[in-house]
C-alpha cells in the first residue's frame, strides 16, 4: 500500500497498548498470504530475543532485539504463531515469528486461515 491502512494501524495499535496476543490476522504482502496473531512488539522482541539467546551461533544478536521498541504510530505488524500459506501447507507447520511493515499489506482480513481436507 502506498498509504497505511488506518484501520490496520489501530488493531495494530489497540494490540500495544493492551499488551495481549489473542487478535488472529491475515495479511497479504507483496503476493504472499500470512496468518497468525499479532503480538505486542515489546513481546515479540523478547520471544526472538530468547529463541537467539538458546542458539549457539546467534546468542550475540540476542541483545538487539533486548533494545525497546519505538513508540508512537505503529509502523510494523508483529506475528507469533504465524504461518506463510502456500498452496496447501502452512510454512512453517508450528508458525513463527514475523515482523511486517503496515506499509507494505496490500490486503487483509480479521482471524487466521487454515487449511482442512475435511
Amino acid at each position: 500500500m502506498s498509504t497505511p491502512d488506518d484501520l490496520l494501524i489501530d488493531l495494530a495499535a489497540m494490540v500495544e497498548s493492551e499488551q495481549t496476543n489473542q487478535m488472529s490476522l491475515t495479511v497479504v504482502v507483496h503476493g504472499a498470504v500470512i496468518t497468525g496473531r499479532l503480538a505486542p512488539e515489546s513481546v515479540w522482541r523478547q520471544r526472538v530475543a530468547e529463541v537467539l539467546q538458546d542458539s549457539d551461533q546467534l546468542t550475540p544478536f540476542a541483545e538487539v532485539f533486548r533494545s525497546p521498541g519505538p513508540t508512537g504510530r505503529p509502523s510494523h505488524l508483529h506475528f507469533h504463531v504465524a504461518r506463510i500459506l502456500q498452496g496447501t501447507l502452512g510454512i512453517p507447520e508450528t508458525g513463527g515469528m514475523y515482523r511486517i511493515a503496515v506499509k507494505d499489506v496490500s490486503a487483509w482480513t480479521v482471524g487466521d486461515f487454515s487449511y482442512s481436507d475435511k
